[in-house]
């Protein structure tokens, strides 16, 4: 394994990135993915996934080929959907949330899956299918130019997606657009406490992986704040555990001594933001086009 920090690269060269690793992990079964939140295909084991991913084996609607162990979280389940909402899932991959958000929102509700790797979108349509749901659709598409028109969604979900959206203003300003006022989000991601160390923060194998990719909380929060999203609150928050071989490949030996202090940090959360009734926003706003 190369653990030889690798420069990163422009904003569509990071996107064809993450787009390869992920097309080369899509036919992976979830056991091979659990070293990595990107998995093996990686070539890099990030960090345990056992750390991040949340098990939804107990979980209704839960299906086993759609799970492939890439998220950090549980978005669904602080998501406060209910039945005959029409829910979009940013980052979609095999289906995962979106067969758990079908079985609230039910018949008469809909969910709509984005994700920009063909392969995944695929394996989507196929699980799908097994499941006999006419009210499930898939659609490649970038999260920051969505598939999906203005004020669709009553709900929109994400799981350890957008840190891996260079351009996190237009990713948050496409989400507001998408929603009905009134509407919310729950999305669950990876952000940092403290600044990461150079070696790591331009490594674009850490970046496919979820770590390099990944902003600090308060910037993260401050992006949404600046979407025109209200009622901003982190729901869930975890410190997540790079293992010490891992860490060594890149930092140096004091970089080691924050991390082993906490000082500097990996976390994943879930944040809920809603989309006012009215627009609040002022007129500097970022809106889609503008960043």
């Amino acid at each position: 394994m190369n653990l030889t920090p690798q420069p990163m690269e422009t904003a569509e060269q990071l996107k064809n990135l993450v787009r390869e690793k992920y097309q080369a992990i899509a036919d992976q079964s979830k056991s091979d993915n659990e070293t990595s939140c990107c998995g093996n295909g990686c070539g890099l084991a990030v960090v345990d996934n056992a750390l991040m991913a949340e098990d939804y084996s107990a979980v209704a609607g839960y299906l086993a080929d759609a799970d492939l162990g890439l998220g950090c979280g549980l978005p669904t389940q602080f998501a406060h959907l209910k039945a005959g909402d029409t829910v979009v899932d940013l980052g979609s991959g095999a289906g995962n949330d979106a067969f758990v958000a079908r079985a609230v929102v039910g018949p008469s509700g809909k969910v709509i899956g984005v994700d920009f790797t063909e392969r995944m979108i695929e394996k989507a349509q196929v699980n799908a299918q097994k499941l006999g749901y006419d009210n499930v659709e898939f659609r490649r598409g970038d999260i920051e130019s969505l598939p999906v028109a203005s004020h669709v969604a009553d709900v929109v979900v994400s799981n350890c997606v957008l840190n891996l959206v260079p351009n996190k203003h237009r990713a948050f300003a496409e989400t507001f657009r998408v929603l009905k006022p009134g509407g919310h989000f729950s999305v669950s991601d990876i952000v940092l406490k403290g600044q990461l160390p150079e070696s790591l923060r331009t490594s674009a194998e850490m970046y496919a992986g979820c770590i390099a990719g990944a902003i600090q909380k308060e910037e993260y929060l401050r992006i949404i704040r600046e979407a025109g999203f209200s009622r901003i609150e982190v729901q869930k928050e975890k410190r997540i555990a790079i293992p010490d071989a891992l860490a060594q490949a890149f930092l140096s030996a004091s970089e080691m001594d924050d991390f082993r202090r906490e000082s500097i940090g990996i976390c994943s959360i879930t944040v809920y933001a809603e989309k006012p009734g009215v627009d609040e926003r002022p007129s500097t706003a970022c809106t889609p086009g503008c960043c």
